[in-house]
């Protein structure tokens, strides 16, 4: 999402608050909003299992599920881009 809106030079916060993020992402195309609205859910990888403690530890399964999740959001962010800003 930060990339997106890097490539669409649009400013944002230092944050790791993927709706956030995603809301202005939407702002400039609403075609994402539905496309990253499960991605939102990944916000708590930012910090949850950085360091040692309480946390759940995700499922190979899950892992594998929140994976997807991330690669879609990607993919979904990288198609409305010019092609000479794809990777």
């Amino acid at each position: 999402m930060k990339g997106f809106l890097t490539a669409q030079q649009r400013p944002f916060r230092k944050t790791h608050d993927l709706d956030e993020l995603g809301r202005a992402c939407e702002e400039i195309n609403i075609g994402l909003k539905e496309k990253l609205v499960e991605a939102r859910d990944l916000t708590v990888f930012a910090w949850e299992f950085r360091y040692p403690g309480d946390s759940q530890v995700p499922s190979l399964s899950e892992a594998r599920q929140f994976l997807s999740l991330a690669h879609t959001a990607f993919e979904n962010l990288l198609s409305p881009l010019p092609a000479n800003l794809r990777p």
